[in-house]
């Protein structure tokens, strides 16, 4: 059963906080699917993802890499899970919806990231958290530090 997990950004930006998640999620030898709304995200984050990390970069790619199978992190705008993903992200108020009626197997872990500061992201986010609950799914939400750890507050 897919957890569902809420990150709210309130000190670091996306920028700074989701490297360091998608390192984590490496280190348990998860794929990864990262699904935003926009190709300027998208593009965004691929850029971001090559020059992060501990080795100077996240491995990842996009369907004009090709070999997505392999990808061990997948930026992606649609639902797909080429990569067997047993985590994904969403940002930039991505739907998780149509994710979850996509996929075939389920997802260890479904993380919704949102800019607390940024109105529609905080809107959107208490949106999905409303038509989530619904579902029966596993949910917490977890709010950011001032030191850019987490805390889980539901």
């Amino acid at each position: 059963m897919s957890e569902i997990h809420f990150y709210h950004l309130q000190i670091h930006p996306l920028n700074r906080a989701l490297p360091r998640l998608l390192e984590k999620s490496l280190e348990r030898d998860w794929h990864v699917c990262l699904q935003m709304r926009t190709p300027e995200k998208c593009a965004a984050l691929n850029e971001l993802l090559w020059s992060v990390g501990e080795d100077g970069f996240l491995p990842h790619g996009t369907a004009e890499d090709g070999d997505v199978e392999f990808q061990p992190i997948y930026l992606t705008m649609g639902s797909e899970n080429p990569n067997g993903a047993q985590i994904r992200f969403f940002v930039e108020c991505a739907q998780i919806a149509p994710a979850l009626a996509a996929s075939a197997e389920p997802y260890e872990r479904l993380v919704i990231m949102f800019d607390g500061n940024d109105e529609n992201e905080l809107n959107d986010a208490r949106a999905q958290w409303k038509a989530l609950k619904d579902t029966g799914l596993p949910m917490s939400y977890f709010q950011q530090t001032e030191s850019g750890g987490w805390e889980k507050k539901a």
